[in-house]
């Protein structure tokens, strides 16, 4: 059985599927060994951009499997009051991943458990979500934590991009790759086994040196992708040092925005949110990679994982800094 939106409202622009976790982290500067209480939230990648993209306006939806319990419908809960459209399989079986974050001033920085094995979502199928909403779609969004996560994962991520493709849908697919979760060989020879079903591919520079193995510069890592596996456009982000990309037209760069760090976690899912948001308007490249990073330093001054931003928000961070982009 699957939860979805009301009947009869449009077919979402974006739609997005993954594992959403809860997140459980004390208070900065807090060890969880000596912990007497933990901030209760929801999040993951794929959730995250579908946040970020409602926040600015997108009509969002986001494919799921979670266990029937108290945990799956409180992650259920705060995907729709964040204005996204939880399209869920439900299961009896599998339980609920969830992830602890300690957050330290340096030199321990963030530290990252997880607790994910025998979620629910990891034996999510074709057949147990709604292809429709996949085909419907403008854009079809996913990352690579989810094929890291089981072999079925893997099968019905391949599956989805292509059918997406099939469709005439724009798919999108950031690497983020995850040390956790497997080495960098298995995640290379997944990610090229899906790259050529990606129109719009998001890759930290780090993974691409680090993953996939390809020598030069951000604009060099952008069109070797780009032509090697026919993407429409790559993205390279390069954290501190902003975004670039290569599309038909060239390269844009854009730096990044001024922000005061609350919380990093989750910036790099406000980024791509903010930039299928605004290319989900027909929005050029420099237009869309401006909005990732405008929105992805707002998510900054926030605690979670979620850019709770407004468009009036980042039109107005726009409007005061360019941000330095170029062509």
């Amino acid at each position: 059985m699957t939860e979805s939106g009301e009947s009869g409202t449009r077919s979402p622009s974006l739609v997005t599927f993954g594992e959403t976790m809860i997140r459980f982290s004390p208070s900065e500067g807090t060890r969880i060994e000596t912990a007497t209480e933990l901030e209760f939230r929801s999040a993951g990648a794929e959730s995250n951009v579908a946040i970020a993209a409602a926040n600015l306006g997108t009509s969002t939806a986001w494919l799921s499997k979670l266990p029937d319990s108290p945990l799956g419908r409180k992650v259920v809960r705060d995907v729709r009051q964040n204005g996204v459209e939880p399209n869920v399989a439900w299961s009896d079986d599998g339980r609920q991943g969830a992830y602890y974050l300690e957050h330290g001033p340096e030199p321990r920085g963030i530290d990252v458990i997880y607790d994910r094995t025998d979620a629910a979502v990891t034996t999510a199928t074709v057949d147990d979500l709604d292809i429709d909403a996949v085909r419907n779609a403008d854009v079809f969004f996913t990352s690579g934590i989810t094929p890291a996560l089981s072999s079925t994962l893997a099968e019905t991520t391949q599956s989805l991009l292509q059918t997406a493709r099939d469709a005439g849908v724009t798919t999108a697919f950031d690497c983020n790759y995850r040390s956790k979760l497997w080495s960098p060989s298995a995640a290379r020879e997944a990610y090229e086994s899906l790259f050529e079903s990606v129109d719009l591919l998001f890759v930290p520079e780090r993974d691409a040196i680090d993953v996939l193995e390809i020598d030069g510069d951000a604009a060099a890592i952008a069109t070797h992708l780009r032509e090697t596996y026919g993407c429409s456009t790559v993205v390279v982000t390069r954290g501190e040092r902003g975004a670039l990309a290569v599309d038909a037209s060239g390269t844009v760069e854009q730096a990044t925005f001024d922000a005061e760090t609350v919380d990093p976690i989750g910036t790099g899912d406000a980024f791509v949110g903010g930039f299928l948001a605004k290319r989900s308007e027909d929005g050029s490249t420099a237009e869309s990679l401006r909005y990732g990073a405008a929105t992805a330093a707002l998510k900054r001054t926030m605690t979670g994982d979620h850019a709770v931003v407004t468009r009036s928000e980042v039109d107005a961070l726009i409007d005061r800094d360019s941000g330095g982009i170029s062509r």
